[in-house]
């Protein structure tokens, strides 16, 4: 499946228009005490209101027991909720710093959630979102160790969280020059230089180019699209190879199935393992990165389509081995059932988003699938994105 969502971490959705609920509270300001993180780059906070009662507001550019101005950027009376920006901190937390970038800030470009946030408080949030998702989402217990004690892991290749984003994409700026978007808004904010961009950082273009990557004890190159997906952060692509080989402990002979397999990067390594009496079988959604795959991966078995609908026709046989890279809606009911279905002795879970990976770890757990190992890393720095690799385990296999 095509998958955006990684080539180009959003930078907010935009609000699709809706029904007004009452009196609008945009613009208005209020001084609150900032509670925890939550999921997306927000801090929840309580805006007090005239009757007596408050109202739940996810506030940017804040942090954990600050207190701070905020100001309301979405919300009507009727709403459930409100969003806002702190733009005046009253008590500062010991984590903020001075943002790096000029352009990061309220008001300004929404690329970056967390530049006014030390590096490892950045990764310490990431991990605390991911716990929490764990928890709420995937049933799992607070103080099971995986959970206590997961970190997310710096990656080299950035610059003290600077100058890592391989492509970057740029809006098109009033009077011709280069900006990025507002926070969930179509307004370009005017940008010089953008500073988790690389040096040599390449705009999506026609045509392909090829990717190195070395890992495992093995270099394979990849041809990709220019406008395709391939992992932004330079240290990412070996990274993650790394940590799925190590999960998984591919033996010659496995029989493996890459689902999501875009255009054969886990494929490429875990052939190497598997030797040629194994078995790799790669399912991707989109037909040119799958097409690439073909070259990339000869030894593999390429089929293109909706990884669910290829799974309800594919032979019934077991595979040893499952790689699971959705994209940012994760994998889904369909699709985890039909790999369990198939008794795999262990499942590599590669997740871009936590609540995706909380809601299909349980789906996994309904069919006797547990959650074994997990690892976060910090692919998106300055950003709330965060990256994970999960390793599922049948109940009772010898990988337990």
């Amino acid at each position: 499946m095509s998958r955006p969502r990684r080539s180009a971490p959003p930078r907010g959705r935009r609000p699709r228009p809706k029904a007004s609920k009452g009196e609008s509270y945009v613009g208005r300001r209020f001084e609150v005490e900032v509670g925890p993180v939550a999921h997306g780059g927000h801090f929840v906070a309580r805006v007090p209101l005239e009757d007596g009662a408050s109202r739940v507001v996810f506030v940017r550019h804040a942090l954990p027991g600050e207190r701070v101005v905020v100001e309301i950027t979405e919300g009507t009376a009727g709403d459930r909720f409100w969003r806002g920006d702190a733009v005046s901190v009253l008590s500062a937390a010991a984590e903020r710093v001075v943002p790096p970038c000029p352009y990061a800030g309220p008001g300004l470009c929404g690329g970056c959630d967390f530049q006014h946030v030390s590096l490892s408080a950045q990764r310490e949030l990431k991990a605390t979102v991911l716990r929490e998702q764990l928890v709420r989402l995937g049933g799992l217990s607070a103080e099971d160790p995986l959970v206590a004690d997961l970190v997310v892991e710096a990656v080299p290749g950035d610059e003290a969280g600077l100058r890592w984003r391989t492509r970057q994409r740029y809006a098109t700026a009033q009077g011709g020059g280069r900006g990025m978007r507002r926070y969930r808004s179509h307004d370009v904010i005017p940008v010089d230089d953008c500073l988790i961009a690389s040096s040599d950082a390449r705009e999506p273009g026609a045509g392909t180019v090829v990717e190195s990557v070395d890992a495992g004890g093995a270099t394979h190159s990849f041809e990709v699209a220019a406008d395709g997906f391939w992992q932004v952060h330079p240290g990412a692509p070996a990274t993650l190879v790394s940590a799925v080989l190590s999960a998984l402990a591919p033996a010659p002979g496995d029989t493996v199935l890459d689902l999501y397999a875009g255009v054969g990067l886990f494929s490429a390594f875990l052939a190497d393992e598997v030797g040629p009496t194994g078995r790799v079988v790669a399912v991707e959604g989109d037909r040119t990165a799958s097409a690439l795959s073909v070259g990339n991966v000869p030894s593999a078995e390429v089929t293109a389509g909706d990884v669910a609908t290829v799974l309800g026709g594919l032979e019934e046989g077991p595979f040893d081995l499952v790689v699971l890279d959705p994209p940012r809606e994760g994998a889904r009911r369909p699709v985890v059932e039909a790999v369990a279905a198939r008794s795999p002795r262990a499942v590599a879970y590669v997740a871009c988003d936590p609540a995706a990976l909380a809601r299909d770890v349980a789906i996994f757990a309904e069919h006797g699938y547990r959650l074994r190992s997990l690892r976060g890393f910090d692919l998106f720095p300055m950003t709330h994105h965060v990256e994970a690799v999960a390793l599922l385990t049948k109940t009772g296999s010898d990988q337990q």
